[in-house]
């Protein structure tokens, strides 16, 4: 009981007395005032903080630390630097906590106005690209990948929702102008019409791959998509099939491997892969 009581909670000291023998007691004596133990708390706090200051979302990363900071404040400071070092090692064990891999620039004051824009959601005035002019836009998601996408509608040039390269939006205001969302809309049925982030009405419809039986059991183990549905075969072949859309995506993830993967459908996609299937990659993803 008293092992389950030091691992449950954080603020319980364990002291040998005078007369050898151990004595358990609560750094702050008010039942209500038990504290769990903070470490995973804490180190998934501080993750989260690293990752959204590495994606430019300074907002989101001091809004982290803070709680963070909120957490260590409740310990005692015997506690909170044993926690705090505890949490330092499983994050310099860890190495790396933000995606690797080449990422473009975002600019911080750009994502700081669209997610005030998001929250209303109010209109945004944005210069895009080589654009003179400025456009406004209606956002309704950001879509997270190699490159940041805002999700939005322009309604001076159509009714439907599509992608705006962030990297591309050269300024951004926020105003103070609420709309309404998109019947039916969420960011989560609009992200699952694509296999990335890029999106082509004209592309969607049923994706089927063949892995080889020497891929199979690597692919199997891939999230390729929400919907995705595996098909083992009998010959030791692994068939994946869903819904998408964004043939080039699908053509940089499928060069990797090699020829290990077989293009069923569409026809469109397995044209653009044809011919570049190679057999001498060392590995596979």
């Amino acid at each position: 009981m008293t092992d389950a009581l030091e691992e449950t909670f954080g603020n319980v000291i364990a002291e040998d007395g005078e007369d050898r023998k151990r004595r358990w007691r609560l750094s702050d004596p008010h039942l209500d005032r038990l504290q769990l133990r903070q470490e995973t708390g804490i180190e998934a706090l501080e993750i989260a903080a690293r990752g959204a200051e590495a994606d430019g979302r300074l907002r989101h990363a001091r809004a982290l630390t803070d709680l963070r900071d909120g957490l260590l404040a409740r310990l005692s400071s015997r506690s909170a630097a044993r926690v705090e070092a505890d949490a330092e090692a499983v994050l310099t064990a860890m190495g790396q906590v933000t995606r690797p891999g080449p990422r473009v620039s975002v600019s911080p004051d750009i994502l700081d106005a669209i997610i005030e824009a998001l929250r209303g959601p109010f209109r945004l005035r944005v210069r895009y690209n080589a654009d003179i002019e400025t456009r406004v836009l209606e956002p309704h998601g950001v879509l997270l990948g190699h490159r940041t996408y805002l999700a939005a509608r322009d309604p001076a040039k159509a009714d439907e929702v599509r992608n705006f390269r962030i990297d591309l939006i050269r300024e951004a205001t926020t105003l103070d102008e609420s709309f309404a969302l998109k019947e039916g809309f969420t960011i989560a049925d609009y992200a699952a019409q694509s296999f990335g982030v890029w999106q082509d009405p004209e592309q969607y419809g049923e994706v089927v791959w063949r892995f080889a039986p020497e891929a199979a059991d690597r692919a199997a183990g891939f999230r390729f998509h929400p919907d995705q549905v595996l098909e083992p075969q009998g010959d030791g072949n692994l068939i994946v099939r869903f819904h998408a859309a964004g043939w080039l995506e699908m053509t940089w993830h499928l060069y990797q491997w090699g020829d290990k993967v077989e293009v069923v459908a569409p026809e469109g996609l397995r044209s653009m892969v044809d011919g570049y299937r190679r057999s001498d990659f060392g590995a596979m993803p």
